[in-house]
């Protein structure tokens, strides 16, 4: 199978650099799934999981939240204002950050707070969601 050129970029470091034969990016539009000689296109990233299959067939999974896929005759970059691979998430802590974000919407006085805290508690809930 053909391959392409993948990057994928948080603002602390890039998380995958190389050539895949495909990669699943998930947009506010659903998910798409990225072949050698995609049509151009800008996709805004919702939170999920991006899986990427390398040219030796290893599939990286990274949850994303936030950011922005650009698929171009160069390939496809994702930035990601928050990217971690699935494995590295810590279930134990997000599930306590659930429990303290919950906390934080039941005391939460005013509208911009309480809208503070409740996305915060659904990011939270995606990644727990991605870690599964």
């Amino acid at each position: 199978m053909a391959t392409f050129h993948v990057e994928l970029v948080s603002p602390e470091k890039l998380l995958f650099a190389g050539e895949a034969e495909s990669a699943t990016v998930p947009s506010v539009d659903g998910e798409m799934t990225v072949l050698d000689q995609h049509a151009p296109l800008m996709a805004v990233l919702k939170p999920g999981v991006v899986k990427i299959v390398d040219a030796n067939q290893n599939v990286r999974r990274l949850f994303v939240r936030g950011g922005f896929a650009d698929v171009n005759p160069q390939g496809l970059t994702v930035l990601a204002e928050f990217a971690l691979p699935v494995e590295e998430i810590d279930v134990d802590s997000v599930d306590s950050q659930i429990r303290d974000a919950e906390e934080d919407y039941r005391d939460a006085k005013g509208f911009n707070e309480k809208q503070a805290a409740s996305d915060r508690l659904v990011q939270l809930r995606d990644m727990r969601a991605a870690a599964r």
